[in-house]
């Protein structure tokens, strides 16, 4: 069992029944998913960056990524329904606690002037959403094959509301400006 996960149920669980007065486990906020996009607007001219960029996302998230399509035509952006825009991996599971570990631990604290996520980073829903300007801080991304540095966008979907997904993050370790 991941080391993260064990902390949540051996600590974090307690502490958060004990701080929000929740008689009931299952009303605890927790981890439902983590989702990583890149978009790829450059994809409509291209299409072997898409093949290049899906295997580091691959790599750092250890799963295959989906193509997102475009939803819809935009005659400013030369983009038609139906065209590559970017990818996606949705996280569930050990995979999720894994990548949790290795985001706040390894990932974070190699973030140039890196000073904390700031708490309006929450939606109204309580999910938290990081975005992330550079490709090469993952140690899964060899530095050498990138041809141009990408941003990510990382959101943790939590199930509780804003100030109790706070808690939640605060206690798994996540690092918040004061």
């Amino acid at each position: 069992m991941n080391r993260l996960k064990e902390k949540y149920l051996n600590e974090v669980q307690a502490r958060l029944q004990q701080e929000l007065g929740l008689k009931n486990k299952l009303a605890l906020p927790h981890l439902q998913k983590i989702v990583i996009s890149i978009g790829l607007g450059e994809a409509k001219d291209n299409a072997g960056i898409l093949d290049k960029v899906k295997i580091y996302l691959g790599a750092l998230a250890g799963q295959v990524p989906v193509t997102t399509l475009a939803k819809k035509s935009v005659a400013s952006f030369k983009v038609s329904k139906g065209q590559p825009v970017g990818l996606m991996v949705t996280l569930r599971g050990e995979r999720m606690y894994a990548f949790l570990d290795k985001l706040i631990n390894i990932v974070l604290p190699k973030v140039r002037d890196f000073r904390g996520i700031p708490p309006s980073s929450f939606d109204s829903q309580g999910n938290l959403n990081i975005g992330l300007k550079e490709q090469t801080i993952f140690p899964e991304v060899d530095y050498k094959t990138v041809d141009k540095t990408r941003g990510l966008a990382v959101t943790i979907a939590t199930a509780g509301n804003k100030e109790a997904s706070k808690k939640l993050l605060e206690y798994l370790g996540v690092p918040f400006r004061s």
